[in-house]
Formats: structure tokens, sequence, C-alpha cells
């Protein structure tokens, strides 16, 4: 049992204490009335980005990623962020060779700078390209940098969404050693994981947590895409391992990049597909297209003049609300898809 509250002796106001506390009320509730209000914050927000990992040559970055890391910068300020997901090629061409690499300076930090992606922490997944290099050394910077965070190859988050009692779970895996390595730019498809035992773990531990996860949004991201109607289209190995449990536990979306564009696809039992991989290169190949069920294509942008773009997205009570933006700021798309129904 708690003890009792101590006993509230109220001082003696003599008439002077007493005028002044009257002028300090009516001063501080004028005050109140003509001061600014701002309420609680509601709603979780993020940016999602693909590809966005400059090139191995000086300046090792592009000028369409440049473009992209302002625009991200002025509209997590505008509307608010509470993280940044990325979504893999984070170093092309071959990734990095260590923790002390100069490319984490001269593609990300000295980059992605304005404050508002500096404050907020970014949850990384690596792509082919860094599968080319040492993925090891993205994990081991997480010690170095306190945006960067990269704790395992595949981990999951979980947030609560700010002024609903609701949560978004976040599970982030390696569709490399799943699927296994691939050239970008030779638009061919992974041929299996190098390792069969570390893939079947991986998806032994993703059933795992798509099972018990009780979220009223439940996101999968990785870096190949499931469906794609662009160069290098659906992945075999997703559609077979994957897309059968994000069907079966109610996923509410999987986030992707690899293809150089912004899609959004969305399949008959209700999962959203959020393609963005427009960071660093645009392409407007839609050479797969007839490998996605009809239907299914509800946005793309590839336009090869344009600086790139990437996805906002915010939870709120009743939905997740998807934004595609152009580098130049122009809205170019908005979705949005429905609490999740629990299995």
């Amino acid at each position: 049992m708690l003890p009792a509250a101590p006993a509230v002796q109220t001082p003696d106001w003599g008439p002077r204490t007493e005028q002044m506390a009257l002028t300090l009320t009516v001063t501080l509730a004028v005050a109140l009335a003509v001061a600014p209000t701002t309420g609680a914050r509601h709603g979780l927000r993020f940016l999602a980005l693909g590809d966005w990992g400059g090139v191995s040559n000086p300046p090792y970055h592009t000028a369409r990623e440049v473009a992209t890391a302002a625009e991200m910068g002025r509209t997590a300020a505008a509307r608010g962020a509470d993280f940044v997901l990325a979504l893999g090629d984070n170093f092309y061409y071959s990734g990095v060779r260590s923790v002390t690499d100069t490319r984490f300076q001269d593609t990300f930090e000295s980059v992605f700078k304005a404050e508002s992606l500096r404050k907020v922490p970014w949850y990384v997944v690596a792509g082919n390209h860094d599968h080319s290099g040492n993925v090891s050394a993205q994990i081991a910077y997480s010690k170095v940098s306190k945006r960067w965070n990269f704790p395992n190859y595949y981990y999951s988050k979980q947030f609560p969404v700010p002024g609903f009692n609701t949560t978004l779970g976040l599970v982030l895996i390696d569709t490399v050693l799943l699927c296994g390595n691939t050239d970008d730019f030779e638009g061919a498809e992974p041929e299996g994981p190098q390792d069969a035992g570390v893939a079947r773990r991986q998806l032994g531990w993703l059933r795992r947590v798509l099972a018990a996860s009780r979220d009223d949004y439940l996101l999968v991201a990785g870096h190949y895409p499931v469906w794609s109607v662009a160069e290098h289209g659906p992945t075999r190995c997703l559609l077979k391992h994957l897309q059968p449990l994000l069907l079966k536990y109610h996923v509410t979306a999987y986030l992707c990049g690899h293809d150089h564009n912004l899609q959004h696809l969305q399949d008959k039992a209700g999962v959203g597909y959020v393609l963005s991989g427009a960071g660093n290169f645009m392409e407007q190949s839609r050479s797969h297209a007839r490998r996605v069920p009809p239907g299914y294509l509800h946005f793309f942008y590839g336009e090869p003049s344009s600086l790139g773009g990437f996805a906002y997205l915010e939870a709120d009570g009743k939905e997740l609300s998807v934004t595609y933006i152009e580098a130049g700021g122009k809205v170019l798309y908005k979705t949005a898809m429905p609490r999740r129904t629990h299995p």
C-alpha cells in the first residue's frame, strides 16, 4: 500500500499576496488566450527510399541523389518524420569496404544533411550492390552514426502510433540472402541463395515474427520486389517464398526498391506493394508488365528527366496513407491502405 500523502498546509495569504496572486492568474489567463496552441502530435510518419547510393567515383553522389535528399529534408521538416527507411543499394556499385570507408561520408552523411533527416533514425536493409561489398561494415557503422540503424541482416521493429491506440510493426529482411545476388544492370533475376541454410533460417524467423504480430499495421521491407512491371520484374523466389506469408498473415504492405522508379501495386487480397527505387537513377521500362496480373498496377513513374523521388507514409487510427513525391516537391500520387485484419 502506498503511504498516505502528507496534509497540505495552506499559508495565510495577506491582502498584498492575494492581489499579486490574482494579477498573476489574470495575466496567465490572457497569455494562454492569445498564445497559439500546439496540440499533441498524431500519427506515425516516415519516408521510404531505395537505390539511393551514389556512384563509385568522385564526387560519389549524383545530381538526382542530391535533389532527392534535399526534397526529403523539406518534406520531413514540413510534414514531420519519425524515421527514414533505406531500402537497399545504399552504395553503388560495390558497397563499402570497411566501417571507415569514406563512402559513408561522401554518399550518405554529406548528402542527406538536412537537420530534419539528421535528427531521426534511419532503418537500413542491404541490396544486391551492398552485398557486392562488405555488408558487415554497414552493420558495424550503426555504432559510428547515431542515425544509422542496421543491427543485423534482418530484424524487426515496433512503433506506437502517436495519438491512437494502434501500433505499426516493421519487419526488415535481406532478400539477397534469401534469393541470391544479381547484377542490377543486366536485368537478371537471382537464381537462388548462396547458402540454403542461411535462407531457411531467415524464412523460419520471418514466419515466426509475422505469426506473432498483433500490430494494426504490419509492413515487410526488403530490396527485391515481389511484383514489378519494370526492368527486373517480379522476383520468382519471393513469389514462391515470401508472397504466401504476406497473404497468410495479412501483411498491410511490402516495401522495396531494386527497380529504379516509383510503383504502387495491390493484389486481389489487398496487400499493397510500395516500390520506391528512384533515389539515384530513373528507368521508364515496363518490360515485365505482362508478368504482373491485370489490375495490380495502380501507379508508375519513371520519367527519365525527373530528378528522382521517394515515398512518404503516414499511419493513423484508420489507415496507412502512401504519398509519392517527386524531387521537385510535386505530389505524384496518393493512396491508402486500411488497418490490418488480424489473422
